[in-house]
């Protein structure tokens, strides 16, 4: 199993945007995909329809180990590839369980272990602060994709990033490397970006290789409607809008096929 981690350090970067529609891609063109919500926020739960009931475990169960894993996977609506690790109000009560387990930043790896074989990717929607559920979601990976916004808080934000993923490199808590650098809500007028966007997005080239920076999500209400509706940009007619997950998904696919 691939695991990619969506993430980024702050609010209103596109993380769960991103990891929504990657997860519905990829398990649309037949690969078998785990999507993990691991911000207490819950937003990507939400988002795929799944309303829990009390007691129903997620992802916090998953964590402690508390149910067997099977039991915190939940098949999506309308899609049988695609499953799900639900997050609720109550994740943020982990932390301290992260911090003294005394291998909070590689726990949700092992856990993970456990349903490799049964699914070809795993998409984790992190939170967006650093916190110990952030830790350990990028130990978890195998690659990261972060999403920036195309302004001055997108840039600081990619830089925090890359700070966090190469503190975690040297102290051997994760070998994940960075699979895309997805700029967000980059803004357009007509056929002239605007100057606020362009140098935000320069600015992510200089941070990491320029091949790394994906083409970018433009600032459109399609992708909100989409998000409303349950269903993929395409099925709505707005096809050009996926071309940046399409890169996405061209690359994932040479990944799994080498594993």
């Amino acid at each position: 199993m691939l695991t990619i981690t969506i993430t980024s350090l702050s609010g209103g970067q596109g993380k769960t945007t991103t990891a929504l529609f990657l997860g519905r891609l990829l398990s649309r063109q037949g690969f078998p995909t785990l999507m993990l919500d691991s911000d207490p926020q819950h937003n990507l739960t939400t988002y795929l329809g799944f309303e829990l009931e009390t007691n129903q475990p997620t992802l916090l169960e998953f964590l402690k180990k508390t149910v067997t894993p099977e039991d915190c996977i939940y098949p999506t609506s309308y899609n049988d590839n695609l499953f799900l690790i639900p997050a609720d109000d109550q994740l943020d009560t982990v932390q301290d369980y992260l911090s003294n387990s005394g291998v909070g930043a590689t726990l949700l790896k092992r856990r993970l272990e456990a349903v490799a074989k049964i699914f070809k990717v795993c998409i984790i929607d992190a939170p967006p602060q650093r916190s110990q559920i952030c830790l350990t979601v990028i130990g978890a990976a195998d690659y990261l994709v972060i999403p920036a916004e195309a302004s001055v808080k997108g840039y600081g934000s990619l830089v925090r990033t890359l700070d966090l993923l190469g503190g975690l490199r040297d102290v051997g808590a994760t070998n994940a490397e960075v699979l895309g650098v997805l700029p967000f809500r980059d803004r357009w007028f007509g056929n002239t970006q605007a100057q606020e966007s362009r140098a935000a997005v320069e600015g992510m080239r200089d941070e990491v290789d320029a091949g790394l920076v994906l083409p970018s999500i433009r600032e459109s209400e399609r992708y909100k409607q989409a998000i409303n509706k349950r269903a993929t940009l395409s099925e709505l007619g707005y096809t050009d809008l996926e071309y940046p997950f399409e890169i996405l998904i061209e690359k994932i696919g040479k990944l799994i096929g080498s594993k």
